[in-house]
């Protein structure tokens, strides 16, 4: 069961954690999957084929309202403070970059796996059953969208501890120059008329907003009060002002057939969006997490957490699902996007698949939370024969080039997927080759996992090339006194963070 596992992570919460942090993941991850609902329009076309595009086209009335759900900036800063403290910790131990690297695919990459082994199965079956192929091809183009950002997210991961090395040395002046970054590739988008000069975007802009992550974490980012009501301020009209007069689209998400978007690649203003959104984050820190030292908040927000991975990669999922459920029962919403009855309509839409995504969660949950919940129940002291016992001959898993080499593969297949377009590609629909990239590479790293925890928990000495032994992974809610938690929440008293109002 998921419960019991919330409660034992609620009851062994450290006092350190900053809870805030949690708060701010919980609430990204949220936002994007009720904006993605909310905009998602599903009707039957002139053949009587279910066909789903987003409102945004149709009404630019709604644009403005994306400066709420373009959230993915809090979740690359949450993500560096989360990382930073991870790595940190990691370094802390005399652990390597690929142990670490070990460490971090053991929450993502068995979810993810997850949902395209059963997309790919549920593709060939329909196609046996002669449904029409373009009808799956699109099905599987819709619940596959959400995995473009894990790609970038992904990448980031990798470089932290390249980046992080960068942050020790040169702090803030590493985002500014990332910024400036943006800046080139958004001038020669504009002068060229050709988004590709701004491809480099996607690194600098992600990584810029990840290493403020890093600064807010360990204090370098002295963000008071005051200093966060003028950062909002300075980049809401800065925000205005590039969107109004200037050449940027209102629209923070991407709009099919406009000539800019401001998402892919990232541009100037989603960054002056980030900024307005690092103010708030600012400025709601220290409230918050007085909130959540009450057991009923806290509670909520570890139980979103312990299944966020879960909650995101589905949630498309569950949109393809509820239309084909309301359809059934003749309850599909049908209006003009942006009209009094399509709003109306909106209620019964997204409560339908607010439920569908409840029983989703329900039942898959239990892949993303199985790792923490085989940690708790084995605890610090578990016997290799918890784990397993592996081959001798399998101890190059464990091994630098073998687990980046790996992890690179897994993000490679996810690319492969994420930006083939439309399909179908083969008899599973999605590319054949981003399916074996991604299991052959996941494959990989979870043998790695399960070597280093053997050859930890028997106390084999380090070899040149290998990964430094330290015993089990431990859980990522338990922290040490003096140590920050893993999964990215608890401050550390050697390295106090004066981020934010009330931050710890």
């Amino acid at each position: 069961m998921i419960v019991p596992t919330i409660r034992e992570l609620v009851d062994g919460t450290p006092d350190t954690r900053r809870r805030h942090v949690d708060l701010l993941r919980a609430v990204a991850i949220t936002a994007v999957v009720l904006g993605h609902w909310l905009v998602m329009t599903v009707e039957r076309d002139a053949t009587g084929r279910l066909t789903g595009f987003t409102a945004l086209r149709d009404a630019p009335s709604l644009h403005p309202a994306t400066w709420l759900f373009q959230v993915m900036p809090v979740f690359f800063l949450v993500g560096g403070i989360a990382n930073a403290i991870s790595w940190r910790r990691h370094q802390d131990r005399d652990g390597t970059a690929a142990r670490w690297l070990l460490d971090r695919s053991a929450r993502v990459f068995p979810p993810v796996t997850a949902l395209l082994v059963a997309v790919a199965g549920g593709a060939f079956v329909a196609g046996r059953l002669g449904v029409e192929p373009g009808t799956v091809a699109q099905a599987v183009h819709l619940v596959t969208l959400p995995l473009w950002f894990l790609v970038v997210y992904l990448a980031v991961i990798a470089l932290t501890p390249l980046m992080y090395r960068a942050h020790e040395r040169w702090g803030m002046t590493v985002p500014l120059v990332l910024l400036a970054g943006v800046a080139v590739g958004d001038a020669a988008h504009l002068a060229s008329g050709q988004d590709v000069w701004a491809y480099g975007n996607f690194a600098f802009a992600w990584l810029a907003v990840h290493q403020v992550g890093f600064a807010w974490e360990d204090g370098r980012l002295r963000l008071t009060r005051r200093r966060a009501v003028a950062l909002l301020a300075g980049a809401v009209t800065a925000l205005v002002l590039l969107t109004g007069p200037g050449p940027y689209p209102v629209s923070m998400v991407s709009v099919p057939g406009a000539a800019m978007q401001n998402a892919g690649p990232p541009t100037l203003a989603l960054m002056a969006l980030a900024a307005a959104q690092l103010a708030v984050v600012g400025l709601v820190a220290g409230p918050s997490e007085r909130w959540l030292r009450r057991p009923r908040p806290w509670t909520v927000v570890v139980g979103v957490n312990s299944m966020i991975l879960t909650l995101f990669l589905w949630h498309m999922v569950a949109a393809l699902a509820g239309a084909v459920l309301l359809d059934a029962l003749g309850l599909l919403p049908s209006a003009d996007a942006g009209s009094s009855a399509w709003w109306a309509g909106r209620v019964p839409w997204i409560l339908t698949l607010v439920v569908v995504q409840a029983v989703v969660v329900a039942l898959l949950g239990r892949t993303e939370t199985a790792a923490t919940r085989r940690r708790i129940a084995a605890g610090p002291r578990a016997s290799a024969r918890t784990t397993g016992d592996l081959s001798p001959t399998l101890r190059w898993v464990t091994r630098t080039p073998v687990v980046v080499g790996a992890y690179v593969a897994a993000i490679l297949g996810i690319f492969v997927l994420a930006y083939a377009g439309l399909g179908p590609h083969g008899p599973f629909v999605i590319p054949t080759s981003a399916l074996v990239l991604l299991l052959a590479g996941a494959g990989v790293l979870r043998l790695g996992r399960r070597r280093a925890t053997v050859d930890g928990l028997r106390g084999r000495p380090n070899r040149t090339g290998a990964l430094p032994v330290g015993g089990t992974v431990s859980p990522a809610w338990r922290s040490s006194p003096g140590r920050a938690s893993r999964s990215g929440g608890a401050a550390t008293p050697r390295r106090r963070s004066r981020a934010g109002t009330g931050a710890r």
